[in-house]
């Protein structure tokens, strides 16, 4: 059966499609109250679904946040994407959520049918990227916000903000330093003995260029040189990769010194997410390495799924669900409350140590 309409509903209250329309869709206009009670009836005993974008129009706002992320299966999105969802339900808002391949076009098309949806806000989560074959992309996704916001959209960026995006009214950037607790971290880590490998995502894609470059001037700081960089996708598919790379050179390498005495050192991984990080493992122990016994290793983020990860990985807590708050605030209101927006103040974050970087020489939770 064809759904009911709003003029089936208006023609049943003996009103006009117009003052139906006041009643249902949620405009300041609205009847006397006994008329509006007559429309409610007759669109309860049709079964009348209200259209939710006539409600946006009527109410000059359809109570709707898009958020865009890379890929919603991976924990690090996963809790951003709770803090975004908390926000807009405080809001009395509901969450739109489109998933991307981490590409520009992709990103794009979501902000596209976002803004066509007439969204108060939208949220985009992700590493940017100014790789050159996202350069035409970049430009696309940039125009397409500048064109949402000059018509009164509000748009919330965490980490960095869209490459080539105009500084407009209704755009704002959450600032997350993680070149700053790269660094921190790698200064923590100084003084384990040993090779430093970092397993980093392609280059040219932001947030992992930030900590790879962070953990290179925290080894700097404390007198020791560069860690070599293997790069990889950000992800686990790519942190799997580069641990078969590592355990093959560390196989090899141990077969070489076999005649040697004494205990060779451990070498020390730094993956520039928690997912790399768990990928690695796993590529270690398929090759009979076990962490810490053969090799060290950190991650960045501290991804709800540490929490039964074993051995427990030392990594660089960040607040995702606040971040994800945070960048949700940001888009609706222009508001971020204490700290992260615009004004260069930035997300606390905090080095944690456990036993996947065990040495004698510091402390492990």
């Amino acid at each position: 059966m064809a759904a009911s309409t709003l003029a089936e509903v208006a023609r049943l209250a003996g009103v006009s499609l117009a003052t139906a329309s006041r009643v249902l869709n949620g405009s300041d206009r609205k009847p006397g109250q006994d008329v509006a009670e007559r429309v409610r009836q007759a669109a309860a005993s049709l079964g009348y679904v209200p259209n939710a974008q006539a409600q946006g129009l009527a109410r000059s706002t359809s109570g709707l946040v898009g958020l865009v992320v890379h890929d919603i299966a991976d924990p690090y999105f996963a809790a951003i994407a709770r803090g975004v969802q908390a926000a807009a339900r405080e809001q009395g808002k509901m969450v739109l959520l489109a998933t991307t391949e981490g590409t520009p076009a992709d990103e794009r098309a979501a902000a596209a049918a976002f803004a066509a949806r007439r969204a108060d806000s939208i949220v985009i989560a992700g590493s940017r990227s100014i790789r050159p074959e996202d350069q035409e992309s970049n430009a696309e996704l940039a125009a397409e916000l500048d064109r949402y916001c000059r018509n009164g959209g509000r748009v919330g960026v965490l980490g960095h903000p869209i490459v080539g995006a105009a500084a407009l009214d209704g755009y704002h950037v959450v600032a997350v330093p993680n070149e700053a607790l790269a660094a921190q971290l790698a200064t923590t880590l100084a003084q384990v003995p040993g090779e430093f490998v970092i397993i980093g995502g392609p280059e040219g894609l932001l947030t992992s260029d930030d900590r790879v470059r962070g953990y290179q001037s925290g080894l700097a700081a404390a007198g020791l040189p560069p860690a070599e960089v293997l790069r990889a996708s950000f992800d686990r598919t790519g942190g799997y990769e580069a641990g078969l790379t590592l355990a093959n050179r560390i196989s090899a390498a141990r077969k070489a010194n076999k005649a040697s005495t004494g205990e060779a050192p451990r070498p020390c991984i730094f993956a520039a997410s928690d997912v790399m990080a768990i990928g690695a493992v796993a590529a270690l122990r398929s090759e009979g390495l076990r962490v810490p016994r053969d090799v060290l290793i950190a991650g960045f983020d501290d991804i709800e799924t540490l929490r039964d990860f074993r051995p427990s990985l030392s990594t660089v807590r960040l607040p995702l669900e606040k971040i994800g708050r945070l960048a949700a605030l940001a888009g609706t209101t222009g508001q971020t409350g204490a700290g992260g927006a615009d004004d260069g103040t930035a997300i606390a974050g905090q080095v944690t140590l456990r036993r996947s970087t065990q040495s004698s020489s510091a402390p492990r939770n």
